[in-house]
């Protein structure tokens, strides 16, 4: 099986921009296969790893994203940017990014603290108050990994 290819070429983005994008921008939205069946996506903050090309969530210990991912691995991650406009156009241009690919789910505390951190720093350089997130729940938090299977980016003006 492959996955399909964008039909509009012109509109594709090169890989180094898809993974700029998924580095850059805060958050998007994972989506599962969940309860009966249903699509079921949730904004999501992440962090993209480039030490192992994977895109990083963290997640409490229970709940309806996690039985999903215990029914079925699959997922999709789409990631957009706020956009721009040229002079004197009204219209959007905005970067998008979807990922499809398979979760684990990681239980290891020092992978939790370390990822925790880098994702953090998206946020804030306050390297107490991450310290103190950390410490006061890295012990009920996971990780998921998303091992990257597919990647597609565009950029699309609006209309």
């Amino acid at each position: 099986m492959s996955f399909r290819e964008l039909i509009r070429k012109n509109k594709q983005l090169p890989a180094a921009d898809c993974i700029e994008l998924l580095k850059r921008e805060k958050r998007g939205v994972l989506s599962v296969i969940g309860d009966m069946g249903y699509p079921y996506g949730m904004p999501m903050n992440h962090f993209y790893n480039e030490e192992d090309s994977a895109i990083y969530f963290h997640c409490g210990r229970i709940g309806h994203r996690l039985d999903a991912l215990r029914q079925n691995d699959k997922v999709s991650f789409c990631v957009f940017d706020e956009g721009c406009r040229e002079d004197d156009e009204w219209a959007l241009k905005v970067r998008s990014v979807i990922v499809f690919g398979r979760i684990d789910v990681i239980d290891d505390m020092d992978m939790i603290a370390d990822i925790a951190t880098k994702l953090s720093h998206k946020f804030t350089q306050d390297e107490d108050y991450i310290r103190r997130e950390i410490e006061g729940h890295a012990h009920r938090t996971l990780l998921l990994r998303l091992k990257i299977e597919h990647i597609c980016g565009k950029l699309v003006t609006e209309s």
